[in-house]
């Protein structure tokens, strides 16, 4: 049957498994927009506000669900507003399918009306990018965008199409979802080797990142530090991947990490790393990180293997299988010395973020919004201190139920995420934002609004950048320069505006009288919460500082 370029779009994007679809139209996809029209019945097309939050929701909607989120852009500004969102999901490794419209073949290169190099322009933030130049090769490339963008390590993928490929008519004849590309055995010899160095170590630790949310192997890894006898630690993109009730489970580490988790790696004697890539904010100054420690690094992408650290031993492969075949290699481990030390250190721990549950605090806040979620909800957050508070203190219980931008660190990710997230699953979803992040993307409550999309937003409102200004407070003097917001929004009117409810809490009574209409609300909601500009995420490791120079009191630097 022949069809035209834009419904070959539409119709791939169907037979390849996408039920939702997010974008904003525009003359150069106007074509593709008459196809969706046409097969509403069979895809669903949610328009954001702004394209960036159209980027963001597809992120949120791949990242709760595991398949591959999509949005469409038209040529120009829309796609450069796509810019952002793009390098958020390639540096999470989020599988993103994203289809821009571009000018005629004819007219590029000629600075036409709305025409931009946008596979120039995200090459370095994308896994790969197409342009398509002729209708015969259209199918076959989104076809080819899909199993990129989820094989391996996942990431974003572009395909640029030109109105004349869109207008042109062409055979199409539907093909199954395409499969991951398969990736090599992991090698046994190098297991073994890897076998004998946990079985030689005395204090174990098990690091874990995005990869094991990905790779879907909570369940592996658990067993694993069972026959190890192994406490577990994250980095920020490996929450949710572990329940907070297992008694392993230490939580983040890093520079805002949990003391326990920091502090149990610097002093392990071996650690083995499970797809993560050895960030700048997980290991702080390199060349004082885990001096002490035999260094396993496990991961699908060999490329960060000694990327920023060098191991003792790389191994390229799933993280799943490998956790299973260690598993199965290594004979039940018993190191009760060290886990007696590890209790000690989550005691402490414990002590440190001990809050008075009467006072309005970050963690009071967030201990008061989870007795109202389940297991299954998921939370999403923006970037800055409230971001640290909710991936140190909230309950996770499931895995794929915390969203937020790890390596871009991307304000005003976090309302786009959350309606592509609800939009995903149709349940009610957490937002914890900050007044700074929630100021940069608030324009997608109009989207929330008119979807019915079940958010809860959350505002931690401390009036300030509040980050930066800790950052100012520390080491900078008090020189709180442009961190000091001064704005006059009132978030409640705000909301109203927007036609969603609002709602204010100054104390604890306030906040625990709001906190049951807020849930029962069946849309979305805002709630505005104050607290403290002078509240710090703690502990801190300082500029190039090691764990050795943790902040856990800065009243005593």
């Amino acid at each position: 049957m022949k069809l035209k370029g834009a419904q070959i779009i539409v119709e791939t994007l169907i037979e390849q498994g996408a039920t939702t679809v997010f974008g904003y139209p525009g003359g150069q996809v106007i074509d593709i927009y008459d196809a969706l029209y046409l097969a509403e019945d069979r895809i669903r097309h949610v328009i954001t506000a702004h394209e960036q939050g159209a980027s963001h929701a597809a992120d949120g909607y791949a990242r709760s669900t595991g398949k591959v989120g999509v949005v469409i852009a038209t040529s120009g500004p829309g796609a450069t507003n796509l810019v952002t969102g793009i390098a958020t999901a390639y540096l999470d490794s989020v599988p993103l399918v994203a289809i821009t419209g571009n000018v005629s073949n004819s007219l590029i290169g000629r600075d036409s009306f709305q025409e931009v190099d946008i596979t120039g322009v995200t090459m370095p933030i994308t896994k790969h990018n197409f342009m398509i130049k002729r209708v015969e090769d259209l199918a076959d490339t989104i076809r080819e965008a899909f199993r990129i963008a989820k094989s391996g390590r996942p990431g974003p993928v572009l395909v640029d199409v030109p109105k004349d490929v869109q207008n042109a008519l062409y055979e199409y004849e539907a093909q199954p979802p395409v499969e991951k590309k398969s990736i090599k055995p992991i090698c046994e010899k190098s297991l073994a080797k890897a076998a004998e160095m946990i079985q030689a170590s005395k204090r174990p630790y098990i690091y874990i990142g995005g990869g094991a949310i990905t790779d879907d192997a909570g369940t592996e890894i658990q067993a694993l530090a069972e026959k190890m006898d192994a406490p577990i630690g994250c980095t920020m993109m490996g929450i949710s991947a572990i329940p907070v009730e297992i008694s392993r489970w230490l939580g983040m580490e890093g520079m805002h990490g949990h003391y326990a988790s920091s502090i149990a790696q610097n002093e392990s004697d071996l650690i083995l790393a499970l797809g993560c890539r050895f960030s700048d904010r997980s290991t702080g100054n390199t060349q004082k990180y885990a001096r002490n420690s035999k260094i396993i690094h496990i991961d699908i992408d060999a490329s960060e293997l000694c990327k920023n650290i060098t191991v003792d031993l790389g191994i390229t492969g799933s993280i799943k299988e490998a956790a299973f075949m260690l598993s199965e290699m290594l004979p039940k481990q018993s190191h009760a010395d060290w886990m007696a030390h590890v209790g000690e250190l989550v005691a402490h721990t414990r002590e440190l973020e001990k809050q008075n549950p009467e006072e309005l605090t970050p963690f009071t806040a967030i201990d008061a919004v989870a007795e109202y979620t389940q297991p299954d909800t998921i939370i999403a957050t923006d970037v800055g201190q409230h971001q640290m508070w909710v991936a140190q203190h909230y309950p996770f219980e499931q895995s794929r139920t915390f969203i937020s931008s790890g390596g871009l660190g991307t304000m005003g990710f976090g309302l786009g995420a959350a309606i592509g997230a609800s939009t995903a699953t149709g349940k009610k979803t957490v937002l914890f934002t900050g007044d700074g992040s929630f100021g940069m993307n608030l324009n997608e409550l109009a989207t929330a609004v008119t979807n019915h999309t079940p958010v809860v937003i959350f505002i931690i409102n401390n009036g300030v950048l509040g980050m930066v200004r800790q950052w100012q407070t520390l080491f900078y003097d008090k020189h709180y320069s442009n961190t000091t917001l001064e704005r006059q929004t009132d978030f409640v009117k705000l909301a109203e505006a927007f036609g969603l409810p609002g709602y204010r809490a100054c104390n604890m009574a306030e906040l625990k009288a709001v906190l049951p209409k807020a849930f029962a609300e069946s849309g979305p909601v805002l709630i505005d919460c104050a607290i403290d500009c002078d509240a710090f995420v703690l502990p801190m490791l300082p500029p190039s500082g090691s764990i050795d120079e943790m902040i856990v009191d800065p009243t005593s630097m």
